[in-house]
């Protein structure tokens, strides 16, 4: 019995010992193992709710929401928004949303991650993608060669629009449209959609030509200008076509009213200038001053011409001797009585 309590004893001081070493090894064990395991505060996750509205004529919303499941920390985030379709893009932001301008008849897609908006070290998040699909209607049915062109006038009727725009679009019949197809044109500017009420026709009473003798256009403004053409017809399905139009690259205006008004305003205070500066000088005497005459240079020439002139008054006879000179020359005239 007193082996066994020695042994005992022996036991628990050597785990006494032995104690404060394994609660190292421990702490260095759990120390590597965090440092191997990646820290999950850090792992950035994709949006959620991703979506693509078309909003108006050639116009599109893109919207996201942030990923509920996103761990907190003091990471700022970002999104890197990619446009897949119909022509390749790419973008950052911090919005959720991004409202785009962009023609619809083929088709929109585009991708959406999140993305650390300052430690580029950090890895973004996997992708999510939506998609806004093609309108439906027959291959070939649609316009082709749309052309439009704006024209830019004086309008002294109202203070508000200075310029009345008018604009002209004309198009082909697409290749495989029915006899009975009619199409139907719309343009947008901002906010403004009009419908085309002036067509012009082809020999099958199609309509291939539009005209807007007055528009909500403003010629001087870097908004594009959206055009868009349906159709319809009994045979089939008339598939739609859009288009985007820089205003200054469809460059007809006339003569702008405040180019006219500054020539003549320049032209005014000019000649007003030029008055009040003659003026001055003949009221002060400057004019000779500044203008001296020119000083005619003397004649030479003593060949004079004399001309004598007989009177006679009564009893007394008079005898008139003149010298005249030449013509351009001094006229010397001396009488004798």
């Amino acid at each position: 019995m007193v082996i066994r309590n020695e042994r005992s004893g022996q036991r628990k001081q050597d785990a006494i010992i032995m104690a404060p070493e394994l609660l190292i090894l421990l702490g260095a064990a759990g120390i590597l193992q965090a440092d191997l395991l990646p820290d999950k505060k850090f792992l950035l996750l994709p949006p959620v709710n991703f979506t693509i509205k078309a909003v108006n004529l050639a116009q599109v919303l893109l919207r996201w929401e942030p990923n509920p499941d996103q761990e907190q920390s003091n990471v700022q985030l970002g999104y890197h928004v990619k446009i897949n379709a119909p022509q390749e893009e790419e973008y950052e932001t911090r919005n959720t949303e991004r409202s785009l301008v962009t023609i619809l008849h083929k088709g929109f897609s585009a991708s959406v991650q999140t993305v650390p908006w300052s430690d580029h070290s950090l890895q973004a998040s996997s992708w999510v993608s939506a998609e806004l699909k093609a309108p439906p209607g027959s291959p070939g049915t649609e316009i082709v060669n749309l052309t439009c062109t704006t024209n830019t006038k004086a309008d002294n009727y109202t203070h508000f629009q200075p310029y009345q725009v008018s604009l002209h679009c004309t198009w082909l019949v697409g290749k495989d449209a029915p006899d009975d197809t009619q199409y139907f044109l719309y343009y947008r500017y901002r906010s403004r959609i009009e419908e085309c009420q002036e067509y012009s026709k082809d020999v099958l009473q199609r309509n291939v030509a539009c005209w807007f003798p007055r528009t909500f256009i403003n010629s001087k403004g870097r908004d594009s200008l959206a055009v868009y053409v349906n159709g319809s017809s009994k045979e089939a399905a008339i598939k739609p076509f859009d288009q985007l139009f820089a205003l200054h690259a469809i460059g007809k205006d006339d003569q702008k009213p405040w180019t006219e008004w500054f020539l003549i305003a320049v032209m005014m205070t000019i000649c007003f200038i030029l008055l009040i500066f003659s003026l001055i000088c003949r009221i002060c005497h400057l004019w000779t001053k500044l203008f001296p005459p020119v000083p005619v240079p003397k004649s030479n020439i003593n060949d004079f011409f004399v001309i004598i002139n007989n009177e006679k008054t009564g009893s007394s006879e008079t005898e008139v001797i003149s010298y005249v000179e030449e013509a351009g020359f001094e006229t010397l005239e001396d009488s004798v009585f």
